[in-house]
């Protein structure tokens, strides 16, 4: 622990509740090659239903995780179960149509009643709870947003719209309501669902990294340990699409957000909020060990860019203690979320050309319900079943507004990182890291990347990302090196934490520079 700007302690290590909270059953490596009739790549909420509906209906199926199951985005998520994805609506039936928007709404919905139906079908203890979902405004400008957004709700027959009040009490201008939404401990639904598709015959392999994809029939899967794996059907479940043959680094945009779990000062009133404008904030209940607590989310921004991190932890520490006069933080931790232009995520095959290849990924923050959905989709199209909303989010579509805005402002971005990235030669040396501290340092006119661990150990790295070659930045809130281009993130010694990229950062001699010559 050590102690906040306000005086709380903050834990000194990021530890995602759920994680910490649940027994998760662990699986070996890959160790020699292996067929199967569907290699399901990534061990998420995503992956994990997919694999589960997939041996529900017969197939053949085995699910390799690069790390631990529900290490990821999963193990890192807030848990809200709703198609309240913030105010997207109004925007969706300006991009979409009013038939669009409204196949958005029933797709995420259909998804959340298939998590409670199953919760309640198997009795599984996972704190479900029914909770109605709020945005809110605290600036009049925000107002006329959530005036849009609830004409929008009437349009399309979602239940909720437009409220002055809300239970939460803090000072706002109004607010939208969507009705019985939900929360839950997402890993203790998904370890149930894990048991009941290794029941079914499914196969799972952890610590596997996929590194490419060899076109043909079967499809060929190259592991990092140099295993192979055929598979008539993939499905790339793992955030970034670890087999990109179309560009797709380009065409999601990474983005980090933080999360404190507090015990609060004042009795809170039930429901999920989240806020309209800037600061983002959102509000949720949590049971810790039998007890009500508080979830203080917020602080968004393109990950590796942007305030030191620890700033953000500090900022919703200011938050829990001014509106919820919160008196001690739990955990800490923080996610990782993808965004596609249009904001739809891609679900669906990766293209017309390899059909057998699938593709779920750009959840924006709003994975529960699209990763279920995903499974949906993927299993409906690999049975060559219709389903109605393949078209909707179909990774091949492009809707030129506002994805080509959007596409050219984020890479005229990227390019504006990359280039000043190598133009930046740090002030530090090596010799002015100090015990826990890591930075970007010059050795002999060059810039790299140091770490020296709380005991005085020091881990050097080249800070070129190994995907597109940015420069990649420290991450004081998890001791990480994170790529501003693309969103690759790497572990102080250099392993790849998330991709794209799929190589480590090369690690320095330090101990051997010569620095006479």
């Amino acid at each position: 622990m050590h102690q906040g700007t306000s005086g709380l302690n903050m834990p000194k290590d990021p530890k995602s509740y759920w994680i910490d909270s649940t027994n998760i059953p662990s699986y070996p490596p890959l160790e020699q090659d292996m067929e199967v009739e569907v290699a399901v790549i990534g061990g998420g909420i995503t992956g994990i239903t997919t694999a589960h509906l997939l041996a529900k209906e017969g197939f053949q199926v085995a699910l390799f995780e690069s790390t631990r199951l529900m290490n990821g985005t999963t193990g890192h998520t807030t848990a809200k179960v709703t198609a309240q994805h913030e105010l997207i609506y109004d925007e969706l039936i300006s991009h979409f149509g009013e038939d669009g928007a409204k196949l958005y709404y029933e797709a995420n919905m259909e998804a959340a009643h298939f998590i409670e139906d199953y919760i309640q079908q198997h009795q599984i203890d996972c704190d479900y709870r029914k909770e109605d979902a709020y945005v809110f405004a605290t600036k009049e400008v925000d107002r006329q947003k959530l005036e849009k957004e609830a004409k929008a709700y009437e349009k399309l027959g979602i239940e909720g719209g437009f409220v002055d009040d809300i239970p939460l009490h803090v000072q706002t201008v109004g607010a939208i309501v969507m009705k019985n939404q939900a929360q839950f401990h997402p890993l203790q639904y998904l370890v149930h669902l894990v048991r009941s598709m290794e029941e079914k015959g499914v196969q799972i392999f952890e610590n596997t990294v996929a590194m490419g994809m060899e076109q043909g029939d079967p499809l060929i899967i190259r592991m990092r340990n140099n295993t192979k794996v055929k598979a008539k059907y993939v499905v790339s479940a793992s955030h970034f699409p670890f087999h990109d043959g179309k560009g797709y680094f380009a065409r999601l945009f990474p983005n980090r957000s933080y999360v404190l779990a507090v015990r609060p000062g004042v009795p809170f009133p039930g429901g999920m909020y989240i806020t309209a404008g800037k600061p983002a904030r959102s509000f949720r209940s949590v049971n810790i060990n039998g007890e009500e607590m508080l979830m203080v989310i917020g602080d968004n921004h393109k990950t590796g860019q942007g305030i030191p991190e620890k700033d953000h932890y500090e900022a919703l520490e200011q938050e829990a203690i001014n509106t919820f006069q919160a008196k001690e933080i739990l955990y800490k931790w923080s996610a990782q979320d993808l965004i596609t232009p249009d904001k739809v995520p891609y679900i669906g095959r990766i293209s017309q050309t390899q059909p057998n290849m699938f593709l779920a990924t750009g959840f924006r923050k709003w994975g529960m319900a699209h990763g279920t959905l995903s499974g949906f989709i993927i299993r409906d199209l690999m049975m060559e079943r219709e389903n109605k909303y393949e078209n909707l989010y179909t990774p091949s579509r492009f809707k030129a507004d506002p994805s080509l805005k959007k596409i050219i402002k984020e890479n005229v971005n990227v390019a504006g990182q990359l280039i000043g990235g190598k133009l930046e030669l740090p002030d530090k040396e090596i010799k002015d890291i100090q015990n826990g501290e890591g930075a970007a340092v010059s050795i002999k006119g060059k810039r790299a990347g140091a770490y020296k661990t709380p005991e005085g150990k020091l881990y050097v790295v080249d800070t070129t990302c190994t995907h597109m070659g940015c420069e990649v930045n420290w991450n004081s809130g998890e001791t990480t090196w994170d790529c501003p281009c693309h969103g690759s993130r790497f572990s102080y010694d250099g392993q790849v934490i998330e991709g794209p990229a799929d190589e480590p950062l090369a690690m320095i001699d330090h101990e051997n520079i010569d620095y006479t010559s």
